[in-house]
């Protein structure tokens, strides 16, 4: 697969809590080098950012994170907040007690909540898979596939594991044909982001591709 190919799928992500604004700057550069989806970063740089890449790289944050236990408003207003200063697209943490209490109605409301609030932009659902069962992940995947939202991904990146081949390919067998996956945490190589891809990934969360791209002499003229 070619290395323009994978990092076209690439959110290329700093969500360090210690992340200052000449972090978030030197990844959006990168992000408009490296020709990457978008660069996935902490809400509060989300307006700054998107002016400084002034259209050059899709914006990207997150909502109830990375916990998820926020109360549906709170989590609406992060959403509509973060369409408002300039985000592309959101990432949200679904709540993953909900999910164990087979509160199956309240988590699909919030899930379509959330999306309307961000309006024709994208959604994507963290559930968090490290810390579900097969049950629930495949509940997951019934649920999202009813709300409306883009994609489905498997991990926050501040739990116990993130994405595995086994919770990609399951995805890929449960969601309906119109949600996108996307893999994140722990892809660590070249080979990892093209297994994700082949199994069914369209976005794969990391910061790991581009730092080895650059270390790469690929004689592509980056």
């Amino acid at each position: 697969m070619e290395l323009k190919e994978i990092l076209s799928k690439v959110d290329h992500t700093l969500l360090s809590q210690s992340a200052t604004w000449d972090d978030i700057r030197a990844i959006v550069d990168d992000g408009i080098k490296y020709e990457t989806a978008s660069v996935c970063i902490p809400a509060s740089y989300v307006k700054q950012a998107a002016e400084y890449a002034n259209g050059r790289v899709k914006i990207c944050t997150v909502i109830g994170f990375p916990n998820g236990y926020s109360t549906t408003p709170v989590k609406v207003f992060e959403a509509a907040d973060a369409i408002r200063n300039g985000a592309d697209e959101v990432d949200m943490v679904i709540n993953i007690g909900w999910l164990k209490d087979k509160r199956y109605e309240d988590l699909l409301n919030e899930i379509r909540d959330i999306k309307a609030a961000c309006e024709d932009h994208i959604l994507k659902v963290i559930i968090e898979t490290c810390l579900l069962t097969e049950e629930e992940k495949i509940k997951m995947c019934e649920i999202v596939s009813a709300s409306g939202a883009d994609y489905i991904k498997t991990s926050t990146g501040f739990s116990t594991a993130g994405a595995t081949k086994e919770d990609v390919a399951l995805f890929a067998k449960y969601v309906a044909p119109h949600v996108k996956i996307k893999a994140a945490g722990g892809i660590s190589s070249l080979q990892d982001a093209e297994d994700f891809v082949n199994l069914g990934a369209s976005r794969l969360g990391t910061s790991r591709i581009v730092k080895i791209v650059k270390g790469l002499d690929t004689g592509s003229g980056y």
